[in-house]
């Protein structure tokens, strides 16, 4: 899949609804982009926790889809964070996902989550399973 498809199926979806901005898109990596908004953020005008997550999970799913097998689907079986920085309303969070696994059942990424000043939020690594298409 490409770029501009992978865009318009995430558009209708809950990354479409976050704002996440594909940006980048191969086997090899994942680069996204989201503007922090108000909608997304905590009581002190900062990202929510939730949202870093999902921002990251949503890219870890699909670097895995650009690397199934014809048939397959995926889900996240296991996700873990370490929150590092934060990211003010109103600045742009870019993340980058790369493969650390790439194996036949199951897909383990990291993804990078680095805000307007080039420092680190968030680090996630995800592990998604390979669903094979039913016979």
């Amino acid at each position: 899949m490409d770029l501009q498809a992978m865009k318009a199926r995430l558009a209708p979806l809950f990354p479409g609804l976050m704002g996440v901005e594909l940006q980048e898109l191969s086997p090899e990596r994942c680069v996204a982009t989201m503007l922090v908004r108000p909608d997304l953020c905590t009581a002190a005008d900062t990202l929510h926790g939730g949202a870093f997550m999902a921002f990251a999970d949503t890219l870890g799913a699909v670097a895995t889809v650009m690397n199934l097998p014809p048939g397959a689907t995926t889900t996240t079986i296991e996700s873990k964070t370490n929150f590092l920085g934060g990211a003010k309303v109103g600045s742009t969070v870019r993340a980058e996902s790369t493969p650390l696994h790439r194996g036949r059942t199951t897909m383990v990424w990291q993804t990078r989550i680095t805000g307007d000043n080039g420092k680190l939020c968030a680090v996630v690594i995800q592990t998604q399973m390979v669903i094979a298409p039913r016979s």
